[in-house]
């Protein structure tokens, strides 16, 4: 069995080969070319979860679980919030063939689908970008986005004002003192926080911008607002997911503001010319992620690939 830790995971799958795999992943998806379940969430003490994802690529067979916790205690003391296993199955024999960390896999490849979004749906010329949140996908999505837009400027927002400046010097961005004016102007909005409740409000949002919205990955918190969500072109990573697990769109639609046929399609639709995403300047969109087992396999199917080819 091949044993891929997190250093050979970063090393193997740069944003610029990744992006372009979660665009083919969720296009697929979108086509039927996969399969996969929701995922089982298991609440632990503390605030703490273990979760289990099951799917398989149609194409060639790939299929395997992740198996993951979630700690977000953990950041505060400089570790990582999401570890575990992704395991892949040999398609002949169906023993288990690979296991792969998955806490850094998730980190990129959840950053890359939102920037192979973002490619689909943010106007062309779009330069500003805003991050709510200091963490790792904070981190992850600046390098993300900035693969596929031409990044001028970059805002931060963060409820410790330390933390986001010092997270803006990284970044080379400025922190900002209230997530309103975090995004007053921004063309790209990417929300990855742990908040409860929406900490982003439609009345601050300028007409034209992009919305990624990552930080909840559950039916409970919510990083938007209603009235945010009801305005804008809403895109799922996955149709049935979303609905079933999809906090924003589940607080809009049960508040009576929005039907199902609010959610215009998957992201790999738009992808793949299906449904249109944007359809002018002024459009607001919104790619609400939760994060599909299908983008995992395609990352680690690759990861695979390469040591296999350097072998």
């Amino acid at each position: 069995m091949i044993i891929v830790p997190a250093e050979e995971v970063a090393r193997l799958l740069p944003y610029e080969e990744c992006i372009p795999l979660m665009r083919d992943a969720m296009i697929a998806l979108s086509e039927g070319r996969t399969r996969q379940l929701l995922r089982s969430i298991l609440d632990l003490p503390e605030g703490r979860a273990f979760g289990s994802m099951l799917g398989a690529m149609l194409d060639d067979g790939t299929f395997g679980a992740k198996l993951v916790s979630v700690y977000p205690d953990n950041f505060a003391h400089g570790g990582h919030s999401h570890q575990g296993a992704v395991v892949l199955f040999d398609t002949e024999t169906g023993a288990p063939s690979a296991v792969l960390e998955a806490g850094e896999i998730t980190a990129i490849r959840t950053a890359a689908a939102s920037a192979a979004a973002t490619d689909a749906l943010a106007r062309k010329d779009a330069s500003r970008l805003a991050i709510l949140g200091y963490g790792e996908q904070a981190w992850r999505h600046v390098q993300a986005i900035r693969c596929v837009r031409d990044i001028g400027s970059i805002a931060i927002w963060g409820r410790s004002s330390g933390k986001a400046k010092a997270f803006a010097d990284r970044v080379g961005g400025e922190a900002a003192a209230s997530a309103e004016e975090a995004v007053a102007g921004a063309d790209i909005v990417c929300t990855v926080t742990a908040a409860a409740e929406p900490i982003l409000e439609s009345r601050w949002v300028a007409d034209g911008t992009h919305i990624n919205a990552v930080g909840s990955s559950r039916a409970g918190p919510a990083e938007i607002d209603n009235a945010l969500v009801a305005r804008a072109r809403f895109f799922a990573d996955h149709r049935p997911g979303v609905l079933a697990q999809g906090a924003e769109f589940i607080r809009a639609r049960d508040a009576g503001l929005i039907g199902e046929d609010h959610l215009l399609g998957e992201i790999g639709e738009v992808m793949a010319g299906m449904v249109p995403g944007r359809t002018g300047e002024a459009d607001v969109t919104i790619y609400k992620s939760l994060g599909s087992i299908v983008q995992d396999l395609a990352a680690a199917r690759h990861i695979l690939q390469r040591l296999n080819a350097a072998s």
